[in-house]
């Protein structure tokens, strides 16, 4: 089962069990605002966006977000929420946008299923995708109580559904060495602890960084 078909498979239960996930995640609203205060005019990408929540909380305070997502089925549900944003089926390995054409982009949980050179060619592709001093805000999970970083699980059950696919717990100073590689300086690292009954029990890291030049 490919990736794509993975998320086809569970969409409409993500999408049942995301919707409203931020109305419990203070921090990740904040960090979201702050991205976009810092990020200032011009187009804003959300790379991997599923179901569409994150976009539809970043296109509620800033006027030209996009949603991309290598599931039609995710996009699907994204414009059924919200059709009066902008949504297309993309891969992240391949930006259907310009050299330079955002000011911003965000990927959250976006690189967890990628090998390390697919991350190493998807921040590439973001670096090509931003301006000059554009930023990006990365999030991916660092560890659980059964998986250290680095590790791998592999899941064939999810959202209640059989599946095939691979989730890497990453280490928040390889995936900046990972950016930095690719143009980007670092200008924020966050790590948390998981919410209590909100989320999966896995620390998250949050990287916000700015592409140089």
């Amino acid at each position: 089962m490919s990736l794509r078909d993975t998320y086809d498979t569970v969409a409409r239960a993500y999408d049942a069990r995301l919707a409203d996930e931020f109305d419990r995640k203070p921090l990740d609203r904040a960090l979201l605002a702050a991205f976009l205060e810092l990020t200032g005019p011009g187009p804003v990408a959300d790379v991997g966006c599923g179901p569409g929540h994150v976009t539809r909380f970043l296109a509620a305070r800033h006027p030209d977000v996009l949603g991309l997502d290598l599931s039609p089925r995710m996009i699907e549900i994204a414009r059924e929420r919200a059709p009066g944003l902008p949504f297309a089926v993309a891969s992240m390995l391949s930006l259907p946008v310009a050299d330079g054409a955002l000011a911003g982009a965000v990927a959250l949980y976006s690189i967890i299923h990628l090998s390390p050179p697919e991350r190493t060619a998807a921040f590439r592709e973001l670096a090509r995708a931003l301006r000059g001093g554009g930023r990006l805000l990365v999030s991916f999970h660092l560890d659980s109580p059964d998986l250290p970083a680095g590790g791998t699980a592999h899941l064939t059950s999810w959202f209640g559904s059989e599946v095939d696919v691979d989730v890497h717990f990453l280490d928040a100073a390889s995936v900046s060495a990972d950016l930095a590689a690719a143009g980007f300086r670092i200008e924020s690292t966050l790590l948390r602890e998981p919410l209590d009954q909100a989320e999966f029990p896995s620390r998250r890291a949050y990287l916000l960084a700015r592409l140089t030049g």
